[in-house]
């Protein structure tokens, strides 16, 4: 009866050993495939890289003014939540807004008439449909629009221009 019962667990034994070679050889290409994946992506990744033309590099910096001062931005605390009328329903509109100055001095009499500059914001966006927003020619008439507000109501408070731009960072219609 030993015997049988030796012979039946031999086979067996045989058989996990084998399951588990099998098991460790692919473990073992699994990780070489995945070594070779990361080597690849670190090289590509660290590679040397051609200096972008500077073409594309001048929209994202913006040149010193004449007096030198380097620009600024102030982003507005909340994104502007407002409802447009529309021709079948009232749309919900998202506005996140940063505006541009030069200079810390600008820079901080935005922040201390932040209120007057929602404010402005909140009225010149009430002024605008569902049909101007939806095209970018109308967006881009809202933002030139709240430049000027903007500019006009902090140049009455301070006595003199602060903002140069008021820029859209998100814009949502729904």
């Amino acid at each position: 009866m030993k015997m049988a019962e030796e012979l039946e667990l031999e086979p067996l034994d045989k058989g996990a050993k084998a399951g588990k070679k099998k098991l460790l050889v692919l473990g073992g290409v699994a990780l070489v495939v995945l070594l070779a994946i990361g080597g690849g992506a670190w090289w590509f990744l660290s590679g040397d890289k051609a200096p972008a033309p500077q073409a594309a590099e001048a929209p994202v910096k913006a040149a010193p003014a004449s007096d030198g001062e380097e620009a600024l931005y102030v982003a507005l605390p909340q994104p502007f939540v407002f409802n447009v009328p529309g021709n079948k329903r009232d749309r919900l509109v998202q506005i996140t807004v940063q505006v541009m100055v030069r200079g810390q001095a600008k820079e901080d009499l935005v922040k201390k008439h932040l209120p007057l500059v929602e404010s402005v914001l909140l009225q010149t966006f009430s002024q605008f449909s569902e049909e101007q927003l939806a095209t970018s020619q109308g967006r881009e008439t809202l933002r030139s629009t709240s430049q000027k507000a903007v500019d006009d109501a902090l140049t009455k408070v301070t006595g003199n221009s602060v903002i140069e731009r008021v820029l859209f960072t998100g814009f949502v219609m729904q």
